[in-house]
């Protein structure tokens, strides 16, 4: 039911195959589990099939090993007419030593798109909870005046060709 879910965890562990020549799970991979796990939370929120519209100052903290146990939360903290602002947090344990390590962290936007037009369509409203809610749901406003500011200078002075 739309509306209900606004948070997902996904936990696995980091597997050979994930990793670049040094041995550490490389950035691609990180920005995949955040889509994949974004996505979930966003359709969850939704119940609408959803595509990634932004995702900002992504910061890769901590490496991730092969063995590590990763987990990649992503939880709601803002909606607009038919956008959701996630924030995603994915975090790293050795489970030989134990510690979770923050490894990566983002806000990402998504939209809800109507299955018959491929338009977006109206998603439930999401109020803040807690203090750390409307911290979080500041920080996404904050983040969509970034943007736009952005976009429009890079619009208003990018040079075909330059």
């Amino acid at each position: 039911m739309p509306g209900q879910q606004h948070e997902v965890t996904f936990r696995f562990l980091a597997q050979p195959t994930d990793v670049n020549f040094g041995g550490k799970v490389h950035g691609g991979m990180a920005m995949k589990w955040i889509d994949q796990a974004g996505y979930a939370c966003a359709v969850g929120w939704s119940g609408a099939y959803c595509v990634t519209a932004s995702v900002s100052g992504i910061q890769f903290v901590a490496p991730i090993l092969i063995g590590d146990l990763v987990s990649v939360h992503a939880r709601l903290i803002h909606t607009g007419t038919s956008s959701m602002h996630l924030a995603v947090d994915v975090m790293a344990c050795d489970l030989r030593e134990g510690g979770q390590r923050l490894a990566t962290r983002c806000v990402m936007v998504f939209v809800a798109l109507d299955a018959a037009d491929g338009k977006p369509t109206p998603v439930p409203a999401w109020q803040p909870h807690d203090e750390e809610d409307r911290r979080l749901q500041a920080l996404a406003r904050r983040l969509t005046d970034l943007s736009k500011a952005v976009e429009n200078e890079v619009f208003t002075s990018a040079t075909p060709g330059g």
